[in-house]
């Protein structure tokens, strides 16, 4: 599932590529509103919330999509071949004079009034790459990620209604950086940790979001270091390999209730706390 940096960037190429411009085209292929058509419309603006993509339309009206496990949304110049899946795959298609933006696999979409996004996005907690994050937006994702103490951290963490953007790449990350297993309890956690988890999260998806060579193991701005040349995140997709702390191999396991796929990775020997 594609994280908030990921949407984040998602959106801002939709923007350049649509924003400003009237649309000369539209195709949503969803039964709901396949007969909608924002032809002529302009495009006002893209904007992410955590997972989720707004497009904002001139006539108060916004097209809300989610990419969850594997929707995208491409761009092509005019005339350039579609590439992005089999046609059936394609759930809308945007189309000014300059660009086409195609999106495939959408899970979710649909076609609402502006004033009513807060049904799509409403139930989110605060947006780690909002423009107005700050301890107001920090502070409340902390109570929210405190306010069930006997819940696993990691699933704290993934709960998109304690605080938006985060998936199982940065949940796992920012266990080990925090030195603790996923499955601790929130409640266990000392007391400055909660606060430096959240702080965390936001620099690291800011770090990232306009790179599609996400790490987490060297500041954006250095050069990665040739014996690092593969390493770009402490944990996650490294099951078995060594611990760039300690060398102990790490471990790999799925958490939550078994509905969806959760891989979570973690040191054995770095992390403290519960294992499942």
């Amino acid at each position: 599932m594609p994280e908030g940096d990921t949407v984040w960037l998602a959106a801002h190429r939709l923007h350049a590529a649509l924003a400003g411009r009237p649309l000369t085209h539209c195709d949503l292929r969803v039964p709901r509103f396949a007969t909608s058509d924002l032809t002529g419309r302009e495009v006002l603006d893209v904007t992410p919330y955590g997972k989720h993509l707004l497009a904002r339309i001139e006539g108060g009206l916004t097209l809300h999509s989610h990419l969850r496990m594997d929707g995208s949304w491409r761009i092509f110049a005019p005339h350039e071949p579609w590439r992005g899946g089999p046609s059936h795959q394609i759930r809308a298609v945007l189309q000014n004079a300059d660009a086409t933006a195609v999106g495939y696999r959408l899970p979710v979409l649909e076609l609402l009034h502006t004033a009513d996004e807060p049904k799509a996005v409403g139930h989110l907690g605060p947006d780690l790459l909002s423009p107005s994050w700050g301890e107001p937006l920090q502070d409340e994702a902390v109570r929210n990620l405190l306010a069930v103490p006997d819940r696993a951290v990691g699933e704290a963490l993934l709960d998109q209604r304690n605080v938006a953007g985060i998936g199982n790449v940065y949940k796992s990350e920012l266990c080990f950086l925090a030195r603790v297993t996923p499955w601790l309890p929130v409640g266990e956690l000392a007391p400055d940790v909660p606060v430096r988890l959240v702080a965390t999260a936001h620099r690291l998806l800011d770090v990232n979001k306009d790179r599609t060579d996400r790490t987490t193991t060297v500041p954006r701005t250095a050069p990665l270091p040739r014996r690092m040349s593969t390493d770009r995140l402490y944990v996650y997709g490294r099951e078995s390999r060594p611990c760039l702390r300690c060398a102990t191999p790490i471990r790999k396991a799925d958490q939550g209730d078994g509905s969806r796929e959760r891989p979570t990775y973690w040191c054995p020997n770095c992390q403290a706390g519960p294992i499942s």
